[in-house]
C-alpha cells in the first residue's frame, strides 16, 4: 500500500499504464547492482534512486578526483578525496531517503564478484576496461544474472543487454580481450563529458524495464552512439555456437581474472 507521500513522489510513474501502483511496488522490491561509480555509474545511480528502486548496490574502490568532475555528475567539488561509493550514496539518499544503498569499496575480481552480485536482480557494468567487462560478463552468465553492458571513449558509446541463456553475451561478440593497452582508456584518449550521461541513462532504463517486466530489452542488439555526428546505430547480434562461455561447447566454466591481475581495472575513468 503506497503512502500519500509515495503517491505524490511517484505520481508520474503511477499514471503510466505500464507502471501503475503495482509496477512501482516492483521497483521498490527490485535490487540492482552497479559496478562503477564514475561517468556511467553516476547517471545510472541517480536515475535508479529517483525511480524508487528499493535496493541499489554500488561497487568502486576509488576516491573522487578533481578530473572526475567533468563527467561524473554524482560527485561534487566538496567530495574530492572522498570514497566514490560514499559520495554516491549520499547523493542517492538525498534524492530518495527511502532507498537502501549497499556500498562495496573494493575492486571486483574473480574472488569477490560472485558474492557481490548474488543477491541482485539485475547488474549494470559501468567500468572502462576490458578485464572488468569480461569478468562481469562471465560472472553474470555463470550465475544467470541479466545485465547491461556499457562502454564509452572519446565521442563514441555503446550498450546492450544480456539475458543469459536467452540472448547473445559479450563474448558472443568479443570472444577474448584485445592485447593489453591496444585500446586506450578515457584517461589517455579523453571523453566528452556528456557521453556517459547518454549511455548511462539508457542502461538505467534497461534496469527499470527489466524490473517492471515491460517493454523490449536491448537484447541481441548492440546500440552505438556517436556524439559528434549525433547518430545512433543498432547492430543486430546473435548468440554464437562457438562462444567460449555460453556456446555449445563452453571452455570457460569458472571465473578467472583477465590480463593477469585485476588491479588494471582502474574504474576511475568510466
Amino acid at each position: 500500500m503506497l503512502s500519500e507521500e509515495q503517491i505524490a513522489r511517484y505520481s508520474r510513474h503511477i499514471i503510466l499504464k505500464e507502471v501503475g501502483g503495482k509496477g512501482q511496488q516492483k521497483l521498490f522490491d527490485g535490487r540492482v547492482m552497479i559496478i562503477g561509480a564514475g561517468g556511467l555509474g553516476s547517471p545510472i545511480a541517480l536515475y535508479l534512486a529517483a525511480a524508487g528502486v528499493g535496493t541499489i548496490g554500488i561497487a568502486d574502490a576509488d576516491v573522487v578526483d578533481l578530473s572526475n568532475l567533468q563527467r561524473q555528475v554524482i560527485h561534487q567539488t566538496k567530495d574530492v578525496g572522498v570514497a566514490k561509493v560514499l559520495s554516491a550514496k549520499e547523493k542517492m539518499q538525498a534524492i530518495n531517503p527511502e532507498l537502501k544503498v549497499n556500498t562495496y569499496r573494493e575492486w571486483i575480481s574473480s574472488a569477490n564478484i560472485g558474492e557481490i552480485i548474488k543477491d541482485y536482480d539485475f547488474v549494470i557494468d559501468g567500468t572502462d576496461n576490458f578485464a572488468a567487462k569480461f569478468l562481469i560478463n562471465d560472472a553474470c552468465v555463470l550465475a544467470g544474472k541479466p545485465y547491461s553492458h556499457g562502454g564509452i571513449l572519446q565521442f563514441d558509446g555503446q550498450t546492450f543487454t544480456i539475458e543469459p541463456g536467452e540472448s547473445a553475451c559479450y563474448r558472443c561478440i568479443f570472444p577474448t580481450p584485445p592485447p593489453k593497452d591496444a585500446i586506450p582508456t578515457c584517461s589517455v584518449a579523453g571523453v566528452i563529458g556528456v557521453l556517459p550521461g547518454v549511455i548511462g541513462t539508457i542502461q538505467a532504463t534497461e534496469a527499470i524495464k527489466f524490473l517492471l517486466g515491460k517493454g523490449e530489452l536491448l537484447t541481441n542488439r548492440l546500440l552505438t552512439y556517436n556524439a559528434l555526428r549525433m547518430r545512433f546505430r543498432e547492430v543486430p547480434v546473435k548468440k554464437s555456437a562457438k562462444c567460449p562461455i555460453c556456446g555449445e561447447n563452453p571452455t570457460i566454466t569458472e571465473l578467472k581474472d583477465e590480463l593477469d591481475a585485476l588491479n588494471v581495472c582502474d574504474l576511475d575513468d568510466r
